[in-house]
């Protein structure tokens, strides 16, 4: 590896050990036994490596969400919406979860406004992603309306179940009732499309 990966995965370990707001250049420099000119010379600042380092730690657990051998259920289904549901809270209750990160972006955002601005513009690309996990197919081009309908949907269903899970894991919901109340939203909003008469 060269200098460049070297404090990626260094920033990767400093975030999951200490969060954003604690880490200094100098705990990167330490962990990935680059020197603290390189981290400017690569990736122009401290707080824009950790950016990049959150995203490739995002990245690198999505594949919790599908589970062990991908997903077992009809794509679009609210068997597939409990499905992916059920497997992002496993994911978030295993040791090492850096879903409390996200959290902790929400808070210092203003402190660190390089690391805001970078991930923000990821929130998009996350959305994209999401859609095939629960409607299957491919993901969808950047310029289809599904990612700022759905992609948005479930970006800010995530947001809100890793923020109630980060608060209190015990009352947070679990993926049936999430699945119970997409489905009586879903019940809602037919019965109120039906014609009088």
């Amino acid at each position: 590896m060269g200098h460049k990966e070297d404090l990626l995965e260094g920033a990767k370990r400093c975030l999951q050990e200490k969060g954003f707001a604690r880490t200094t250049a100098r705990d990167i420099v330490k962990e990935s036994g680059a020197n603290l000119a390189s981290i400017g010379y690569h990736y122009g600042s401290k707080d824009a490596l950790l950016a990049q380092a959150y995203l490739a730690l995002v990245e690198e657990h999505a594949d919790d969400f599908e589970g062990v051998g991908g997903f077992t259920t009809p794509d679009g289904s609210l068997e597939r919406f409990r499905e992916v549901w059920s497997n992002v809270i496993e994911a978030m209750g295993k040791p090492g979860s850096i879903w409390h990160l996200g959290m902790e972006l929400v808070v210092i955002r203003d402190k660190m406004p390089d690391v805001r601005d970078i991930v923000a513009k990821s929130q998009r690309e996350g959305g994209s992603g999401v859609i095939p996990m629960f409607q299957g197919g491919e993901e969808p081009d950047a310029d289809d309306p599904s990612v700022d309908t759905l992609g948005k949907l479930y970006m800010t269903l995530m947001s809100g179940l890793i923020s109630q899970y980060m608060l209190d894991p015990e009352t947070a919901p679990d993926a049936d009732e999430l699945t119970e109340g997409m489905r009586r939203l879903i019940d809602g909003t037919r019965q109120t499309e039906r014609p009088a008469g």
